[in-house]
């Protein structure tokens, strides 16, 4: 069972997420392929309602970090191919399976993935080579390419469908050199592999800030993540919010001085006027971070912005809508248009993926059209 409109809903705007698709898209030769990010539950967004979406936009790859998030695409109906980043070891059966392609870090993974599918009489099983170009997370290192080539051509098992490596900071002018020296040496190795097994593999390594500051260096495909959700690396561009998180006020009070405190640890105080509370149901367990309580941030109700008042609660907090036309069932908007997700990001001190993937899934997700 999900929460229905009456209470707590994450809003994905279809236009919105169509108009920063077409963005990108515009960046880019008509050749190369978009693969989109779909991982985290989309950023939070709902995986399987954002796939759909892709899908339906023209995507040509989406992508996951683990083989659970692509059975989960799979099993919903989403047909696009589906890069698997860390695919691991214990999930090989799944991946096989459900179609997913994974992506492989080093010799371990591969020679455990090519014992399974020969175990299974498969060749040619298309994979993906992970490059380390500077990241340092996972990837083939440059001196360990050679060990690659020689597995790799030992094993028809899998065929390589493309090669990509990770931009560690393409957002950041100051960092342009380390960047072109993480995609020069990103070209190297794949030409290197290439050459070795004869054949070009597709090329991959942009990501969302990548796509729009190095559109020259796109090669195959690109990899579209935070920007499908509308956040831009440059300053002059406003993308379109996708997601808006909205919420129905629970119960309103009228609070004087003699009524005492609002909420736990006794940190809402009421003002010596009197104070009107509305109670909404959200709360840390929602994503709601308790460091926005105690007046540090504030939402939308009816036109007006409104603080929080004491601690947020585990499922509920309280807005100070002192002044404000405001009853049981107005909607209220936690991010979305007003305020942005940057805007609560920034009171965090955090980046928005972090508050897009901090809203659970009970919280329901409605494509609007």
């Amino acid at each position: 069972m999900t929460r229905n409109d009456d209470f707590s809903r994450l809003e994905l705007s279809l236009p919105a997420c169509m108009d920063n698709y077409r963005y990108f898209r515009s960046l880019l030769e008509p050749r190369t392929k978009l693969l989109v990010l779909v991982k985290a539950n989309a950023y939070g967004h709902g995986s399987v309602e954002f796939a759909s979406m892709m899908q339906r936009a023209g995507a040509d790859y989406l992508a996951v970090a683990l083989p659970v998030e692509g059975v989960e695409l799979r099993r919903a109906g989403v047909s696009l191919p589906v890069l698997v980043l860390t695919a691991g070891t214990d999930f090989f059966p799944e991946i096989i399976e459900y179609g997913l392609e994974p992506g492989i870090p080093n010799i371990y993974t591969l020679s455990a993935f090519c014992e399974v599918l020969r175990s299974r009489g498969i060749t040619g099983y298309p994979i993906h080579i992970k490059l380390d170009t500077g990241m340092h997370r996972l990837g083939f290192m440059s001196s360990e390419i050679d060990a690659l080539i020689e597995m790799l051509g030992k094993h028809p098992e899998v065929k390589v469908r493309s090669i990509y490596s990770h931009l560690a900071a393409s957002e950041d002018p100051a960092e342009d050199a380390f960047t072109l020296s993480q995609i020069s040496m990103f070209t190297a190795g794949a030409d290197k592999i290439s050459s070795a097994i004869g054949y070009s593999p597709m090329r991959h390594i942009l990501n969302s800030a990548g796509i729009e500051r190095f559109p020259q260096y796109q090669f195959d495909m690109v990899r579209l993540g935070i920007g499908i959700y509308g956040i831009s690396a440059l300053p002059g561009v406003k993308l379109h919010n996708v997601a808006s998180l909205k919420v129905k006020v629970l119960q309103t009070k009228t609070l004087g001085p003699g009524d005492g405190t609002i909420g736990y640890g006794r940190h809402g105080h009421i003002a010596p006027e009197g104070t009107v509370i509305a109670t909404i149901p959200v709360g840390y367990a929602d994503g709601i971070n308790r460091h926005l309580g105690c007046g540090r941030a504030s939402f939308s109700v009816n036109g007006h912005r409104v603080p929080t008042i004491g601690n947020i609660c585990m499922d509920m907090c309280m807005l100070d809508v002192t002044g404000v036309d405001v009853k049981a069932g107005d909607t209220v908007t936690i991010f979305g248009e007003d305020p942005t997700v940057s805007e609560i990001a920034g009171i965090l001190g955090t980046i928005p993926y972090e508050v897009f993937t901090s809203v659970p899934r009970r919280i329901e997700r409605i494509v609007v059209r």
